[in-house]
């Protein structure tokens, strides 16, 4: 059965990326809508260039906080005080986040590697689906990764309230 901050941490993990998505599908809605395959073409380049380095940097973000995790495991065993199970639940939901990020960072960095000014023979609306898709991927890829910091940020005050001498943090 898992405890009250669990849950808790599910679900400001859950709301932040709502919140994440919301924005991205109000910028989706700012950009307004494709008239043409050039112009499906243009933003599909330009979202590209900009998707591989958030890709990059999200897959760098979630490897690095991965292996940070297996440092703290490391900290909280050797430490004195003793850790309930919510602290290690939170630690093992930054890892499974972490690890969905960089999965999704990898096949996003993949989607953005194909030729799509090669793709003449395609019908319009696919140019269309596929900006569509690439930038959803790309909302997705940085609501994960914001859900991680939050349980992230939620676990280590956890942490820090547990070794902390004194008053309440």
């Amino acid at each position: 059965m898992q405890s009250k901050t669990s849950y808790r941490n599910h679900a400001w993990a859950a709301g932040t990326f709502i919140i994440i998505c919301l924005i991205g599908y109000a910028a989706r809605q700012a950009i307004g809508t494709i008239y043409s395959t050039a112009e499906a073409t243009l933003l599909i380049e330009a979202l590209s260039r900009a998707g591989l380095y958030l890709g990059s940097a999200i897959v760098t973000a979630a490897a690095t906080t991965l292996a940070l995790m297996l440092t703290m495991i490391g900290m909280m065993r050797r430490m004195d005080s003793n850790f309930d199970d919510q602290t290690y639940r939170g630690v093992e939901l930054i890892a499974r986040l972490a690890t969905v990020s960089l999965m999704f960072g990898l096949i996003v960095l993949l989607a953005f590697t194909l030729p799509v000014g090669e793709f003449e023979q395609m019908p319009a609306a696919w140019f269309d689906n596929l900006y569509n898709v690439l930038f959803a991927s790309c909302v997705a890829m940085v609501g994960l990764i914001a859900a991680t910091v939050t349980v992230l940020y939620r676990t280590l005050r956890s942490i820090i309230a547990t070794i902390t001498p004194g008053d309440k943090v």
